[in-house]
């Protein structure tokens, strides 16, 4: 029996011979027509949707820019109302501010950056989105994991946004500026920097403070609006009040008039009258709006100008709670003190000039 027998008795096929083997078979031009009718087959039918969201891609990029364009513009013209002069007569809250032009301006500059940045990220965030939904990607998981990581940042870094939050309000609502004197609590001083978080002040001694914005709770601004300069004149209670009060006038008068005195007083010196009265003495309260940080100066100047008034008036200032008699002399405190005597509890006719070591005498 042969070999082929064997393995067709086996059930097993003869392995082909090389000149059986077919050859790989060559794409026609008929073969490539159809594949290339399929694909533009495929394209005719897809055409239009790409075509609908590529133009709708288009439209809200060309939208969000045209947006933020016009509300860039919009803030820069809101920016440029607000760095012009303040009306000095207006009755508004604004506008009795009276702010120096360098602080409006960097206020202006600090609420301009702050407005475009939020908007420029608001529109384009949203614009961001809306391609994402037009090409037809699930938002929700996006979101989600957006909002949870949003969450886990605001309560890591809580202190942070804190301070930007409170650093914005503070800067919106003019609470200060660079330059002016305020008190903040935890430090007090002059504003030389004011940020988004840390706001820096100058102490009296020439050191910084750094204060973050969060931390601040209250704030005393001394240089906002106007301050008061206030002069407490004690005069001896037999003085005449008409006359102490004319003075007084003729001095507010003529300090009101000259300069630089005049560009400090935001109003007359008024002479309130009396504030109260001693015994043996009684006190006139004079006082005066000024420009703020300059009450000092104003108080100092004022006292060195009644002074001289009153002396050239012969009326004389003194102290309240010290002053002396008016109809008896004041005792001569260069005088001798007797010592006083050792018997002066014991009845002792002896003389009170009696030194106490001297014994008594016996009969």
């Amino acid at each position: 029996m042969s070999l082929s027998a064997v393995l067709l008795a086996a059930g097993a096929s003869p392995s082909p011979s090389p000149s059986e083997t077919e050859a790989p078979s060559v794409p026609t031009l008929q073969d490539a027509q159809e594949s290339a009718t399929n694909a533009a087959g495929w394209i005719e039918q897809n055409w239009s949707t790409w075509l609908a969201i590529g133009l709708r891609v288009l439209l809200i990029l060309v939208i969000a820019a045209v947006l933020r364009v016009a509300v860039r513009r919009a803030i820069t013209k809101l920016i440029d109302r607000m760095n012009r002069p303040a009306d000095a007569t207006s009755t508004t809250a604004l506008g009795g501010l009276l702010v120096n032009a360098e602080r409006r301006r960097q206020r202006a500059a600090a609420i301009g950056s702050v407005l475009r940045s939020v908007a420029s990220f608001l529109i384009l965030g949203t614009a961001a989105l809306m391609v994402l939904g037009t090409f037809q990607i699930n938002l929700a998981p996006l979101l989600a994991s957006a909002g949870v990581a949003g969450v886990a940042i605001g309560f890591g870094a809580r202190n942070l946004v804190t301070d930007f939050l409170s650093g914005v309000f503070m800067i919106l609502e003019d609470q200060y500026g660079v330059g002016d004197t305020i008190d903040a609590g935890v430090a007090s001083g002059e504003v030389i920097e004011v940020g988004l978080r840390v706001t820096k002040l100058r102490g009296d001694n020439g050191e910084i403070w750094y204060v973050r914005n969060g931390e601040v709770k209250r704030i005393g601004n001394l240089s906002q609006g106007w301050a008061t300069a206030g002069v407490d004149v004690t005069v001896r209670a037999n003085e005449d009040l008409d006359r102490v009060k004319a003075t007084l006038d003729e001095v507010a008068e003529k300090m009101g008039k000259e300069e630089p005195w005049n560009e400090l007083l935001w109003s007359p010196i008024e002479v309130l009258g009396l504030d109260s009265v001693l015994l043996d003495s009684m006190v006139v309260r004079v006082t005066a709006k000024t420009m703020p940080g300059k009450s000092l100066s104003v108080e100092r100047e004022l006292r060195w100008r009644i002074k001289r008034a009153f002396d050239a008036a012969d009326i004389q200032i003194v102290g309240g709670a010290t002053a002396p008699a008016l109809d008896e002399p004041a005792a001569d405190p260069t005088a001798s003190v007797a010592p006083p005597s050792a018997y002066a509890n014991t009845g002792s006719p002896q003389s009170a000039a009696a030194s106490p070591l001297t014994p008594p005498t016996t009969k």
